[in-house]
């Protein structure tokens, strides 16, 4: 009983911590709202421009990425997007710790988180051309297509409860302890830390990003359903809830793309009269 006593208490506590660092980082925005400002305003034009870039084409799973130039320049927009968000707290906490104002370093830290967001996406489309050279006839979705997806959703939410995304997850939603076990002075320490930062989301966010391309990478809906879900589980102090939330709704979604896909709001099946309205459009 006092084990048990003991390990409630320490839940306690921890949350309580998790919660401080959040009002702390939070307040920090407000302090520094300009800043905060820019990024929002910064992910508003990338999803503006992710809108007209991604006007007409095929939203499903599994459609083609394009030229490599031209996908990585999508990507790029699109993570500004989706990330921005969630990272102007930790970004305006930084920006507050620094010793002197110094408008480049914040601006170094985002470009620096954004840059390493780049590199998944350059892996993200080289995995997409190699499985597609591989399999590419076995993935079709009307062969082993729609059951990969589902697999992909389903590996995503056993991911959810896994230990190293509750330790990437953590340094993520606690923005004061990683600035201080990461600190580095200068505008060499910001794009480090910026780095560094990008690197722990990555590892908190890849499944998520991974259930992105099994919902339709082009997606603006998808898209806008997975920035929600990041920017909660990062940003809202009930962690568990929306932890155990997130991993019902993709185990969820697992079954019923494998069951009955069409029956999924925001969807794009392979093959639908909505889908072939798009194909081709794909910009070279």
């Amino acid at each position: 009983m006092v084990s048990v006593d003991t390990a409630a208490s320490t839940q306690v506590s921890d949350n309580q911590r998790v919660r401080g660092e959040l009002l702390e980082a939070f307040a920090a925005g407000r302090k520094r709202l300009g800043l905060v400002v820019l990024l929002f305003a910064s992910a508003g034009v990338a999803w503006w421009a992710t809108v007209n870039q991604m006007a007409g084409m095929d939203a499903g799973p599994g459609t083609d990425l394009g030229a490599l130039g031209w996908f990585v320049g999508v990507w790029v927009i699109m993570m500004a997007a989706m990330m921005f968000p969630s990272v102007s707290p930790t970004v305006a906490l930084y920006a507050r710790m620094t010793r002197r104002r110094d408008v480049i370093r914040p601006i170094l830290f985002a470009g620096a988180y954004l840059l390493v967001w780049s590199a998944v996406g350059l892996v993200s489309y080289g995995l997409f051309q190699l499985g597609k050279a591989w399999f590419g006839s076995q993935l079709a979705w009307d062969a082993g297509g729609r059951w990969f997806a589902a697999g992909v959703l389903a590996v995503a939410a056993v991911y959810e409860l896994t230990p190293l995304k509750s330790v990437c997850l953590s340094r993520c939603r606690t923005p004061l302890g990683f600035l201080l076990g990461s600190w580095r002075d200068g505008r060499a320490g910001a794009v480090e830390m910026g780095a560094k930062h990008a690197a722990w989301c990555v590892g908190c966010c890849w499944a998520l990003m991974a259930a992105l391309f099994a919902l339709g990478v082009m997606s603006l809906v998808w898209m806008a359903v997975v920035a929600a879900v990041i920017t909660a589980e990062k940003t809202l102090p009930w962690r568990r809830p929306v932890v155990w939330g997130t991993t019902a709704i993709l185990l969820a979604l697992a079954v019923t793309v494998a069951a009955a896909p069409h029956s999924v709001p925001g969807l794009v099946v392979p093959g639908s009269a909505h889908n072939a309205a798009g194909d081709m459009r794909m910009m070279p």
